[in-house]
């Protein structure tokens, strides 16, 4: 049973391809960067929830959310049209193994993302705690469109705080944009080209990776990584966050 408490919505930011960053003031437990909490709505009665990651590192005070508005939701069509002020509920918990003490020590941690699922490496990497273990450190963005790297600016940041330690790629599977890698994620593993792009390779010795976003890219990066590197959730160098 969750501990709801009242949050109050301090700013909404909204881009026009349907996504949107929610910023609350609530007082919650400490969470652990990387996971993730519910917010939720009364309606008649009953208590409307879903389920979100917190971008926002966990010594920030300050809650923030990387959510798609779906016009038929239940939850993000309500918090899209909030407005400044506006009262929500919150857990006072937050859930969740997708964080860092769960990973073994390896040469190279492997962050991959689609859509939202940026949000959980981004708290991680903005704490910048128990991440000294490894060697590298690969932050995969996986969008349909350019229009959807709505953390670049941020992300670059990053990468320049980690003085090289950091590597970033966007991968666009919808359009051929300069700089970028267009594909999807299990094709490009699938035929090699993330590994030479990138210039390490996906060693299931030396190397965790971090699967976050749509199940689709969960399920097939998942099988590939399994039939061509011998990696697999339950032999403990794959970990996994669903979105739905």
């Amino acid at each position: 049973m969750n501990n709801w408490v009242i949050g109050k919505v301090l700013k909404i930011k909204k881009y026009y391809n349907k996504l949107f960053k929610i910023f609350i003031k609530a007082s919650i437990n400490k969470f652990i960067s990387g996971q993730f909490t519910k917010i939720a709505f009364i309606k008649k009665k009953k208590i409307i929830n879903r389920a979100y990651s917190f971008v926002n590192s966990s010594n920030n005070l300050i809650l923030e959310f990387y959510i798609l508005f779906i016009p038929n939701g239940k939850l993000s069509y309500k918090l899209f049209n909030l407005k400044i002020g506006s009262k929500i509920l919150i857990s006072n918990k937050s859930f969740g193994v997708f964080i860092l003490k769960k990973i073994p020590n390896c040469d190279t941690l492997w962050m991959i993302s689609s859509g939202t699922g940026i949000g959980p490496y981004l708290s991680i990497l903005r704490e910048n705690k128990n991440l000294e273990r490894f060697k590298n450190l690969i932050l995969i963005n996986s969008n349909k469109f350019i229009k959807n790297c709505n953390y670049n600016f941020e992300i670059k940041k990053l990468r320049d705080n980690y003085y090289g330690k950091l590597r970033v790629l966007n991968i666009i599977s919808q359009e051929n944009i300069y700089g970028t890698l267009k594909g999807r994620i299990n094709n490009l593993i699938y035929n090699g080209i993330l590994e030479k792009i990138i210039g390490l390779g996906l060693n299931y010795k030396k190397s965790h990776i971090m699967l976050c976003g749509n199940p689709l890219m969960i399920k097939e990066t998942k099988n590939i990584l399994l039939k061509l590197r011998n990696m697999d959730i339950y032999k403990n160098n794959i970990t996994i966050e669903r979105y739905w």
